[in-house]
């Protein structure tokens, strides 16, 4: 090869990066790819891949919306169900409509198209705060700890604010609009469940306080020995989450990973670690993780019911299991854990006993 033809080459592969949709996870990441042999060497390595299928318990919400009282009830006692003893559960005829579904999904996968170098600097084109946009995980220090993704997590302010701008602020404030409040109506009722009649949820997870989370999970060489969502729990009330039908989210339940079905008709909705410490342990945050495809991308969007920063966190019932806190506090001592430790450890900081 002529030194002409060396730097042609050279300089086609710098364009298809800069072109490449895909964040540089080897690149960035390469002395914890140096190390897999050293990962694999442990006893719990094989372990994190030994996973069961099981379908989420399903719930029709026609029942509750438009049954007697028989069903009604009947569907209430299913959510609550589910919520105590899987923190997980799917719902069908949500109310939310297939063509804001759809129009998200698209508008998301338009977003997620651009080049990675554009998508590192489109926060204040697109009106979001700054670092709206994440990928991979910083403070990884082994693979185990690095999330093979990408994301905008984006406050529902930014989004209000921001209305009109484009089609995908548009899309994802109609999108916001009709999961808020299904996620309103879910809370409330698992709150009657347990005899707690209240405004509480209204009142303190306010549309701008909630989030959404856009994710792409680009297609991994290596899976499965990368994650494409570390195991976590989330920091609110209730997740509802729309996925395509790749698959790859998975939740521990008695000491195994199950994995969750794509069922093109429900949207997942979960427990977050507020709604554990609120119900006082009666419902249930559990860990989940998102496991990575060798040939095939992943989208999924994500609705988090989140109150302020000041509001706080109380168990409705005595003697309580969790002292009280702040969500800027639990907030903040989440992200001084991962800083330190590389992951998680939430709700066990705020036990009365750890007191």
């Amino acid at each position: 090869m002529t030194k002409s033809s060396k730097v042609s080459q050279q300089a086609n592969q710098t364009i298809s990066m800069k072109e490449s949709p895909d964040p540089p996870f080897e690149e960035t990441y390469k002395n914890l790819f140096d190390n897999i042999s050293n990962e694999k060497d442990s006893n719990n390595y094989e372990n994190l891949f030994l996973v069961e299928k099981c379908e989420l318990p399903l719930v029709d919400l026609y029942q509750l919306n438009y049954g007697d009282e028989f069903e009604r009830r009947d569907c209430k006692k299913k959510i609550a169900k589910a919520s105590k003893e899987w923190g997980f559960f799917q719902v069908i005829n949500h109310g939310v409509s297939h063509d804001i579904l759809a129009k998200m999904r698209m508008e998301q996968v338009k977003l997620f198209k651009k080049p990675f170098n554009e998508k590192m600097n489109i926060d204040k084109n697109l009106n979001f705060s700054e670092g709206s946009y994440r990928w991979g995980t910083p403070t990884a220090t082994c693979l185990r700890q690095l999330s093979w993704s990408e994301a905008f997590h984006v406050p529902l302010s930014d989004v209000s604010s921001s209305k009109g701008l484009s089609s995908l602020s548009s899309t994802m404030e109609q999108f916001a609009t009709t999961l808020s409040e299904l996620a309103q109506q879910l809370a409330r009722l698992l709150a009657e469940e347990l005899g707690h009649e209240s405004n509480y949820f209204k009142e303190t997870c306010l549309p701008n306080t909630c989030y959404i989370r856009m994710n792409r999970y680009p297609a991994c060489p290596i899976s499965p020995e990368v994650f494409g969502l570390m195991p976590h729990t989330d920091s609110d009330f209730l997740t509802i989450l729309h996925q395509d039908e790749i698959g790859g989210l998975q939740l521990l339940r008695d000491g195994k990973w199950i994995s969750v079905k794509p069922n093109p008709q429900a949207l997942v909705i979960n427990v977050g670690d507020l709604f554990q410490a609120w119900s006082n342990g009666v419902y249930r945050s559990v860990e989940h993780r998102v496991v990575t495809n060798k040939v095939k991308e992943r989208f999924s969007t994500a609705f988090f019911l989140c109150p302020s920063y000041d509001a706080e966190i109380q168990s409705f019932v005595e003697p309580s299991v969790y002292r009280k806190f702040s969500f800027r506090e639990f907030r903040q001592q989440v992200q001084e854990d991962v800083k330190r430790f590389g992951y998680k450890i939430g709700l066990p900081r705020f036990l009365v006993s750890s007191h």
